[in-house]
C-alpha cells in the first residue's frame, strides 16, 4: 500500500481568506469573505480558462450545483497562467463564454491560489461548514467523491446545527443581445454563405456572404445532445459530398451537418468523455472522444484537433472508424514520430498540401504534421514556433526566437504561408515557411479563434467582439513591441540530489483502490530539459518515488503524471461503480541548498 494514502488524517486547517485584486464576479458587485459563506459547504474551484482540464471539472460540477444549491456554495477562484488572463474583462467574458453560474473570484496576482499552496489547474478544495479545509483535489474526475462528501457533510452539520440552508450569493448577469455570442470556428459553404459555430448559445449560425446578415439557425440554442441541440459547437470541415463536420466539444463527439436540408447526425464518439484505458481506436460511434476542438479534411481523412487529451485522431469516412494519429496524452512539445510526440490542447488545424497546421494552444506554438517518406500512413511532429508550455509574448522575426501566446486558428494564406489567430495576443500572425519569418498582419482583434479566406480578404472570427471582422490581407507587416512572458508561477526551491515525490491519494468514502486485476496506480515522471533528471524518470505503478537531480542543471519543469481507480467498496455487489481520478503537473522547480526534500502533490485528499 502506498504509504501517501493511508496517511492518517491530519488536524483541522482554517480555511485562509479569499482574496482576489480583480474582485467578484456574478455576485450583483457584492464581495464575500469566508465569514459571510459560514455555515454552507464551500467548493473552491481553482481554474484559468485556457485550461482544457479545467473546462471539463466546469462541466462536471453542473449536477452537484444544482442538486444541492441550498446547501453548497461554488466559487471559482481564477487563477491566470497566461498574462491575458490576467485582464478582468478577459475573465468577465470567460465567466459567460462557458456559463459559469457560481461566484468567481478574479484572483490576477494568484494571492489566493499561494495560500492554500495550489500546485495545478484545476484544484478544488472543499471548506466545511466551520471555515475548516476537509479535502482537496486535483485533476478531473473527482465530482462522485465530492458528491458523496457534501452529503456527508450536510448530515453532520445538520445534527451538529452548523449548516445553514438558503439561496447561494450568486447573481446571473443581465444577458446581452448580440447575432453571435462567443464563436468558435468559421467555415465557407460552397453557396459562399458563411457557417459559424456559435459556441454560447449551443448553435451553428449561417451567415450571408458579407458576414454579417444571419440567414437561418441550427440547433435548439439550449446544451444537449440530439438532432437538434449541440454543446459548446467548435471545428468546422467540409467534407467532398458537401456536408460539413463538426466537433461538437462539449458532447466530445462529431457531428455531420447537412446545409441542403439541415438534418444533424452523430458520425463519432458516445457523448462521453475519454478516459485513460478506454480503447483508443474502433468503430466511430463506440469510441468516446475528449473535447474535440477542430477538424479539417487531409489525405483522405477527418483530422481531429483533440484537446482535452493533447492528442489528434482521424475519423475514416469510410470504415467508419476512429483512431488515434499522434500524440502520447502527455502534455508539453515534443517532436519526432507522431506515436510519441506530445501536443498541449491542439485546438487549430488547416490543410495545405503535404502538410497539417496545428496551432498548439497550451505550449504557444505553431507545429505541422508531414507523412514520412516511404513509409505508408507513418507521420512526423515538427514545429515551426513555440518552445514549450511556459513561454509565451509577441515577438515576431527568426521562427526559432518568435513568440505567440495561445493561438487557437490557424489559416493557409494563398501564398503558401500561414496566418495564425494568436488568440491571447489579439493579433493575426503570419509565418512563412519559405523565409522562417514571423511577423504580424494585424492587431487590435479581441481573442480571434479562427480565420477564412474571401476572395481577397481573411475573415477573422473574432471571439470576444461576437462578430466576424473582414480584413484586406496586408502587403506589408505591423510592426509591434516586441515583449516576451513566462508564466508568473513562481518555481518550487528543492534541495540538490534526492527529491521524494509523493502523490497523495485517498479513496473517497464508500471506495476502495481497484486491484482487481493488478494495480490501480500509475505515476510517469519526465523533465524539461530531460537532462535535469539523472534517476527516477519513466512510469512505475507506485504514486511516490525517488527523483535524483543531475549536477550542473539548476533549473527545470518536472512533467507528473498520476492516475487511480477506485470503485465501490461493497462485497455483495458483484459489479461495483468504478472511477477514475487523474492529473498531470508542470512543476517549474529550482535546484538550490536549502530547498526542499519532499514534493507532495494531492491528487484527492489531504497531505498529512
Amino acid at each position: 500500500m502506498n504509504p501517501a494514502a493511508s496517511a492518517p488524517r491530519r488536524a483541522r486547517v482554517r480555511a485562509p481568506e479569499l482574496i482576489g485584486k480583480g474582485g467578484w464576479l456574478n455576485t450583483g458587485d457584492t464581495s464575500y469573505t469566508l465569514a459571510d459563506l459560514r455555515g454552507r459547504i464551500v467548493i473552491l474551484d481553482f481554474w484559468t480558462f485556457c485550461c482544457i482540464n479545467c473546462l471539463h471539472v466546469l462541466d462536471e460540477l453542473r449536477e452537484l450545483e444544482e442538486k444541492h444549491r441550498d446547501t453548497v456554495v461554488i466559487i471559482g477562484v481564477h487563477s491566470p497562467k497566461f498574462v491575458h488572463e490576467a485582464e478582468h474583462q478577459a475573465v468577465v467574458d470567460a465567466v459567460e463564454r462557458y456559463e459559469v453560474h457560481h461566484p468567481v473570484l478574479d484572483d490576477p496576482e494568484l494571492a489566493t491560489w499561494k495560500q492554500y499552496a495550489v500546485r495545478a489547474w484545476p484544484t478544488l478544495v472543499v471548506i466545511d461548514p466551520e471555515g475548516y479545509i476537509v479535502a482537496q483535489h486535483a485533476g478531473e474526475g473527482h465530482a462522485h467523491a465530492i458528491a458523496r462528501l457534501v452529503e456527508e457533510l450536510e448530515a453532520e452539520h445538520a445534527a451538529k446545527g452548523t449548516l445553514r440552508r438558503g439561496d447561494g450569493p450568486y447573481v446571473a448577469p443581465a444577458p446581452v443581445a448580440t447575432d453571435l455570442r462567443f464563436p468558435g470556428k468559421a467555415l465557407v459553404l460552397p453557396s459562399g454563405n458563411v457557417l459559424v459555430s456559435d459556441s454560447t448559445r449551443h448553435q451553428l449560425v449561417e451567415l450571408a456572404a458579407d458576414g454579417e446578415s444571419v440567414v437561418r439557425r441550427i440547433g435548439s440554442g439550449e446544451r444537449g445532445f440530439g438532432p437538434e441541440a449541440f454543446s459548446e459547437p467548435q471545428g468546422l470541415a467540409l467534407l467532398p459530398d458537401g456536408r460539413v463536420v463538426v466537433a461538437d466539444t462539449v458532447n466530445h463527439a462529431l457531428r455531420v451537418l447537412d446545409p441542403a436540408t439541415g438534418a444533424v447526425e452523430t458520425v463519432a464518439g458516445t457523448g462521453r468523455q475519454w478516459w485513460q484505458g478506454s480503447p483508443t481506436a474502433g468503430p466511430a460511434r463506440e469510441v468516446d472522444l475528449s473535447s474535440p476542438w477542430d477538424v479539417a479534411w487531409w489525405r483522405g481523412r477527418v483530422w481531429i484537433a483533440m484537446a482535452g487529451v493533447h492528442q489528434l485522431w482521424t475519423w475514416d469516412p469510410q470504415s467508419d472508424t476512429v483512431a488515434v494519429a499522434a500524440g502520447t496524452t502527455n502534455e508539453g512539445l515534443v517532436d519526432g514520430p507522431a506515436a510519441e510526440a506530445w501536443f498541449a490542447q491542439p485546438s487549430g488545424l488547416a490543410a495545405a498540401g503535404d502538410r497539417l497546421w496545428i496551432a498548439d494552444s497550451e505550449t504557444s506554438a505553431l507545429r505541422w504534421v508531414e507523412p514520412v517518406a516511404g513509409e505508408a500512413d507513418a507521420y512526423a511532429i515538427r514545429t515551426a514556433v513555440g518552445s514549450g508550455l511556459f513561454d509565451f509574448g509577441h515577438r515576431d522575426g527568426a521562427a526559432d526566437q518568435a513568440l505567440l501566446q495561445h493561438p487557437l486558428g490557424v489559416t493557409v494564406l494563398p501564398d503558401g504561408s500561414v496566418a495564425v489567430c494568436d488568440t491571447y495576443n489579439h493579433a493575426l500572425r503570419r509565418y512563412d515557411p519559405a523565409t522562417g519569418e514571423v511577423s504580424t498582419l494585424a492587431t487590435d482583434l479581441r481573442e480571434p479563434s479562427d480565420a477564412v479566406l474571401v476572395g481577397e480578404d481573411i475573415l477573422v472570427v473574432e471571439s470576444a467582439r461576437h462578430r466576424l471582422t473582414r480584413l484586406r490581407l496586408p502587403e506589408e507587416a505591423v510592426r509591434v513591441e516586441s515583449v516576451a512572458h513566462r508564466t508568473q508561477r513562481a518555481a518550487t526551491e528543492v534541495a540538490p540530489g534526492t527529491l521524494r515525490l509523493e502523490v497523495v491519494f485517498r479513496a473517497p468514502t464508500g471506495q476502495k483502490l481497484d486491484d482487481r486485476y493488478g494495480p490501480s496506480t500509475r505515476l510517469q515522471v519526465s523533465s524539461t530539459p530531460p537532462e535535469l533528471l539523472a534517476g527516477g524518470a519513466g512510469q512505475g505503478t507506485d504514486l511516490f518515488r525517488d527523483l535524483v537531480f543531475a549536477e550542473g542543471v539548476t533549473e527545470g519543469v518536472l512533467h507528473v503524471s498520476a492516475m487511480a481507480a477506485s470503485c465501490d467498496d461493497d462485497p455483495e455487489n458483484e459489479y461495483p461503480a468504478c472511477h477514475m481520478h487523474q492529473q498531470d503537473w508542470g512543476v517549474p522547480v529550482r535546484v538550490a541548498p536549502g530547498g526542499a526534500a519532499r514534493l507532495p502533490l494531492v491528487l484527492a485528499g489531504l497531505d498529512a
